[in-house]
């Protein structure tokens, strides 16, 4: 299978809401078609920031995907590439998607001029992490979420 990555297009809709249902699904979240249009118009659009690579096989059809977005690093006053969300359609897995689709944003941060491409993981998603320990370096910080506060009157 050949693969060539690319941004997304606004025609690839339909087959990236099929992957990032498909991701959303692995990770054991709720089906949500309203979180997966969210999301695909904030990618479409770079709102917030993000921005979307697709990796398409010799037909262009998609079958991986990644989202990215541009982040600050006040303590080395850089910037870094944040890769939110990466998926390969099952089918296929092993063909080289998602190597190329970390490669292209080694690229992307290295032509922004980010000091840095970082993710996180499942700590047992062991099939990703053995892919990304062939590419990154796992480091030894801990991720934590906290609810935000109630708004104030």
């Amino acid at each position: 299978m050949s693969i060539t990555i690319r941004a997304v297009r606004p025609d690839d809709e339909a087959s990236w809401a099929e992957l990032y249902a498909g991701y959303r699904a692995f990770y054991g979240l709720a089906e949500d078609p309203a979180s997966v249009t969210t999301t695909w118009e904030w990618v479409r659009d770079s709102e917030h920031g993000l921005f979307g690579l697709v990796a398409v096989d010799e037909s262009d059809r998609l079958v991986a995907l990644a989202n990215l977005r541009w982040f600050a690093r006040p303590s080395t006053a850089t910037i870094g590439l944040y890769l939110d969300d990466l998926f390969t359609a099952p089918e296929a897995r092993g063909t080289g998607a998602a190597t190329a689709l970390l490669r292209e944003a080694a690229e992307r941060a290295g032509e922004g001029g980010g000091s840095v491409v970082r993710w996180i993981t499942a700590t047992d998603n062991a099939t990703a992490r053995r892919l990304y320990d062939a590419h990154a370096v796992a480091t030894p910080w801990v991720t934590y979420d906290m609810k935000p506060a109630a708004p104030r009157d």
